[in-house]
């Protein structure tokens, strides 16, 4: 074993480097689809929340309604207002004593993490929808659309975008929560990283390697995701387009200059 700290990296990426890679593949996968279920888990509950109910309406939708929306509610303040780690513990040992369910590692990280990030997920998608401007909606319904059409068409697309950066960093998150699953026995690359310290006895050494390697995913990751962000976008300038045949499309259209070739 070098005696410097930079011979020591070089060693421990030598001897151990495949460990450091397996524990970052594992950390990636967890997190990007568990992020990918919570957000279908988020929009879900997000848009049930949004329902609009009047009195009008019949009197077993509105309880119905306020039932989900209850069950909903007592879901994600629980989830947000908890640890992932001790979510982890109470439902992978939990389930197994209480109820007999005997999850596998591997189906219990991508459970807890995805229903996790959907807690988060459900209020930023009903924030996202109610900033879009109410007139939208009422338009949508002038027309003759329904509420689902609505917020297919109408609704969810402009608070995509508008969530988009909260939607990268929950997966930010989740990159670097993974850690935690390491109670359960994943071995993903917090667990690599102890492995290799306990292994080695160089404690520093690893943890620096482990923290370099997260800064790299956690940057990749945002930077790759600001891109999707300007591509959704679109161009910063737009030419009229129009199906009227009478109306000229080009936003660089002189009247002036069409008078004076007439004459």
């Amino acid at each position: 074993m070098p005696q410097d700290f930079w011979g020591r990296i070089v060693y421990i990426l030598q001897e151990r480097g495949p460990a450091y890679l397996d524990g970052a593949k594992n950390t990636m996968v967890i997190a990007l689809i568990s992020t990918f279920i919570g957000c279908i888990i988020g929009f879900a509950v997000g848009i049930v929340q949004t329902i609009p109910v009047s009195k009008k309406d019949n009197i077993f939708k509105r309880a119905l309604l306020w039932v989900v929306r209850l069950i909903l509610n007592i879901y994600v303040e629980v989830f947000r207002g908890t640890p992932m780690m001790v979510q982890a513990m109470f439902i992978f040992f939990g389930s197994s004593a209480v109820f007999n369910i005997n999850m596998s590692m591997w189906f219990a990280a991508f459970f807890i993490v995805s229903i996790n990030t959907g807690a988060y997920m459900a209020e930023t998608v009903r924030g996202g929808i109610l900033s879009i401007d109410p007139g939208q909606t009422e338009g949508a319904k002038a027309i003759g659309m329904t509420h689902v059409q609505t917020m297919l068409y109408v609704i969810l697309p402009q608070a995509l975008r508008n969530i988009m950066p909260q939607i990268g960093n929950n997966l930010i998150i989740n990159i670097k929560d993974t850690c935690v699953l390491s109670v359960i026995g994943i071995v993903e690359m917090f667990y690599a990283a102890k492995s290799v310290a306990g292994a080695l006895y160089t404690y520093f050494e690893s943890f620096t390697i482990a923290m370099v390697i997260y800064f790299i995913l956690t940057f990749a990751c945002s930077r790759l995701l600001r891109l999707w962000e300007k591509k959704m976008d679109g161009s910063d300038n737009y030419d009229l387009a129009t199906t009227d045949t009478l109306a000229h499309t080009s936003g660089l259209y002189s009247y002036t200059a069409k008078k004076e070739e007439d004459e």
